[in-house]
């Protein structure tokens, strides 16, 4: 008898698809579980990254957006009598956005990873430019 996990329909890609979802963000999203939090005068984001190594780890800052990617490379596995029978286990490239604001400079963010999580501590910035006000269009 072979053992086989039920499948889960929350990751049926076909249900996905005719619900409107879109699978891949939703997917990537559950692999890089993120909280953001405020605490006096930071913003605070804790994510999930369990399996991952720091050094595969980027944040870079681009025109006030915080890109936070992280990749984890497959196992070599060369055991030719082994097989999966179901595999969960996420292999690859992700990344999540995060706007910041464009006054935050590379300096005024810290990063700490310890045991898989993942934690970024921005300063909160008023911003330097007033925004626009809003104007009213007529529609014809």
């Amino acid at each position: 008898m072979m053992m086989i996990p039920r499948r889960r329909n929350e990751f049926d890609l076909f249900d996905d698809f005719f619900k409107g979802d879109d699978f891949f963000t939703r997917r990537e999203h559950s692999i890089m579980k993120t909280d953001i939090k405020e605490k006096g005068d930071n913003y605070i984001i804790e994510m999930d990254l369990p399996g991952y190594e720091k050094e595969n780890i980027n944040l870079e800052l681009k025109e006030g957006y915080l890109t936070v990617s992280a990749k984890v490379e497959k196992e070599n596995n060369s055991n030719e009598d082994e097989r999966y029978v179901h595999k969960e286990r996420f292999y690859g490239e992700c990344s999540r956005n995060f706007f910041v604001g464009e006054d935050v400079s590379e300096e005024d963010i810290h990063a700490e990873f310890k045991n898989g999580i993942l934690k970024i501590t921005i300063p909160k910035m008023e911003a330097k430019k007033e925004l626009p006000q809003a104007k009213k269009i007529n529609i014809e």
